[in-house]
């Protein structure tokens, strides 16, 4: 049997439920953005001193306004 391959059964007798459950973990989602964005916002944030995923939140957070204003 290769390492890829399933065992047909595999022994959890001895297995410890929620051992590494984590009830406050939080789930960061990948963002991919085009290369012309991306190039854009790390020039951005470089002239501003900042990371990309700061002025990326604060951009989106300023639209999320907008969204709310308008509604």
């Amino acid at each position: 049997m290769t390492d890829d391959e399933m065992k047909e059964e595999y022994d959890f007798s001895n297995g410890e439920r929620g051992k590494f459950y984590k009830p406050n973990a939080r789930f960061h989602i990948p963002v991919y953005l085009d290369d012309i964005v991306m190039e854009a916002l790390s020039e951005i944030a470089e002239r501003k001193g900042r990371r990309v995923d700061d002025l990326l939140n604060e951009i989106l957070k300023k639209e999320l306004a907008i969204v709310e204003t308008l509604r």
